[in-house]
Formats: C-alpha cells, sequence, structure tokens
C-alpha cells in the first residue's frame, strides 16, 4: 500500500517530466523555425545570387560585343583605306599582255554576283585614282596584285628563294600554279613584263621591307612568295616603291592591307595588344608585320594567350 509520501514523490516526478517535455517541444519549435527560416533565407540568397550572375554575364557580353566592335572600327574601317598608291592602266595592261585573261577572270566573279564598277575600271579602265581597299574590295585587290607581282619583272622573282633548287623550280608554288586566269601558262608570265621600273634604290626599299613583313596563311615573308598573298604584297611593295612612298608608310600600309586580307588574324592581334594597354593606332607597324605576329607560327603563339576574334571576310590561297 503506497503511503502519502511516496504518492507526492510520484506527483513531482511527473510534474518534472511534463516540463521536460513541454521544455523539449519548445526547443523542437525553436529548431524547425530557425530551419525553415534558413531554408528561406538561402533560397533567396541563391536566386539574388544567381540574378547577380546572370546580370554580370549580361554585361561582361555587353562589354565584349563594344570591344569587338571597337576593334572592327579600328583595324577593319567601314569606309576602307585610301592607299598611297595610283593604279594608273595596269590592269589594262596586264590583260593587253595576257597575265590576265579578261573572260576566265570575269567567269570567276559571274559566279560571284558579277565585277562591280569599281573593279571593272581596276581592270579596264585608261586611267585609276589611288586605290582604296575595304572589306568589298579586298579579294579583287588581292587578285590584281597577285597577277602584279607575278607578272613584273623583279630579282626577287629571278634571283630568290623562288628559284631555289629544292622546290624544283618556280613553278611549283601556290603562287605559281594557282594562278589559273592566265593567257596561256603561268609560268609564260613569271617575271617576264616591265610594268614597273624599279630604281637601284627602290629596288633595295622593296626586298628590305619585303623580307619583314610576314603573312599568316604560312610562316613565309613576303621575300619568299610562294602564295598568292605574298606575291600581291610583292606587287604593292613594288608599286609603292616606285610611286616614292616612304619606308614607314610602306610598312603602315602593308598591315591596313593585311588586316582585310586576313581580318580574323589582325582583329584577334588587336585585342592583344588591347589588352596590354597598346590601341591599334599606336601599334609599330613594322613589328607586328614581322614573325614573331604574322608568321603562322608566331600567330598560333599568340592564340595561346588570348581567345580569338572572328569576322566576316578574308579570302583564301586561291583565285
Amino acid at each position: 500500500m503506497l503511503t502519502e509520501e511516496t504518492s507526492v514523490g510520484n506527483e513531482r516526478a511527473l510534474q518534472k517530466l511534463k516540463a521536460q517535455l513541454n521544455l523539449w517541444r519548445a526547443a523542437s519549435l525553436v529548431m524547425i523555425g530557425i530551419f525553415i527560416f534558413n531554408q528561406f533565407l538561402f533560397v533567396d540568397i541563391n536566386l539574388k545570387s544567381s540574378t547577380n550572375i546572370q546580370t554580370a554575364t549580361n554585361n561582361n557580353e555587353a562589354a565584349a560585343t563594344a570591344s569587338v566592335d571597337q576593334l572592327v572600327a579600328a583595324v577593319l574601317p567601314e569606309a576602307g583605306v585610301k592607299l598611297p598608291a595610283g593604279w594608273g592602266n595596269l590592269g589594262k595592261q596586264m590583260v593587253a599582255a595576257g597575265v590576265i585573261n579578261q573572260s576566265a577572270f570575269e567567269e570567276v566573279y559571274a559566279s560571284r554576283g558579277g565585277l562591280d564598277a569599281y573593279s571593272k575600271n581596276l581592270l579596264l579602265a585608261e586611267a585609276n585614282d589611288q586605290l582604296v581597299i575595304n572589306s568589298q574590295t579586298a579579294a579583287v585587290l588581292l587578285n590584281l596584285l597577285w597577277a602584279l607581282g607575278l607578272g613584273n619583272k623583279n630579282p626577287v622573282l629571278d634571283q630568290g628563294l623562288m628559284q631555289d633548287p629544292q622546290y624544283g623550280g618556280a613553278g611549283n608554288f601556290a603562287s605559281t600554279g594557282g594562278w589559273t586566269v592566265a593567257s596561256g601558262d603561268a609560268m609564260d608570265h613569271y617575271s617576264q613584263h616591265q610594268f614597273i621600273t624599279l630604281n637601284s634604290d627602290q629596288q633595295a626599299l622593296v626586298e628590305r621591307v619585303a623580307q619583314n613583313i610576314y603573312r599568316p596563311c604560312c610562316g613565309n615573308a613576303t621575300h619568299f612568295p610562294d602564295c598568292n598573298h605574298g606575291l600581291a604584297m610583292l606587287g604593292l611593295l613594288e608599286l609603292m616603291a616606285a610611286q616614292g612612298v616612304s619606308e614607314d608608310d610602306m610598312y603602315r600600309v602593308a598591315l591596313q592591307v593585311n588586316a582585310y586580307w586576313f581580318p580574323d588574324t589582325y582583329l584577334t592581334l588587336a585585342k592583344y595588344f588591347s589588352a596590354r594597354g597598346v590601341s591599334w593606332p599606336q601599334v609599330n607597324a613594322k613589328e607586328v608585320l614581322g614573325s614573331a605576329y604574322s608568321s603562322s607560327q608566331g600567330y598560333q603563339q599568340i592564340l595561346a594567350e588570348v581567345e580569338p576574334v572572328t569576322s566576316p571576310g578574308g579570302g583564301g590561297c586561291g583565285v
């Protein structure tokens, strides 16, 4: 039989147990509340973070787009570049000599929409002013200057690397075998015509500059014009030297012309220099045209340090 003292003890124990249960219940509710609050806070933070990241990404993309637009405006101005070289009737002379077969040349362009009025004048007119290169004229100027570099008599072609026996003859290169719009074989016209006559100082200037102008399609300088871009640049250098263009201006013009012929390359180089605090108008043209930047090997090293920029335009190594 339970005593009164025992009953009182049990009652106290029961009350203590109830108090502990209430305490644990309250603590559990608090923990649940904290957990729910943290979940809402986490979601809110993540939403804000995601929004901020997306906003930053959009801003970066807009900045990158603007940057590319600025590069294009500097490297490939829409209005083009007027070259310090008058063309005269060189196109007409080359057609008459057979370096350019007019019908074959026009047939090539028929599949591309035909020659425009400016290009027809360069090909056939008696008189033309200074050449203007832009995104529309770059390709036809490449071909016309290619014909000039191929046909004009010059020691670079007669005594230079094109005649090295290891290559089996000058006719085995893309710059010669690839010229398929001549009357007869391209080699019938190789260094055979006196379209431009240079004195000894002018010839020395052409050779000196040609040794320092590389092209991204290969690892060779203009002094070894084994592709169309090489012969075209040689023709342009001859034209400028004959008309008294200074050495510094020849490099400046060559860089502008190369940029239109290889837009992706030179937009990427402009981006590379911009990242180092040098704007495109400030670059040293001779340095940029050198092997470290403008040869295929040099440019590949640049690509290891900068994401390339792409742009429509440019031309391959054929007509």
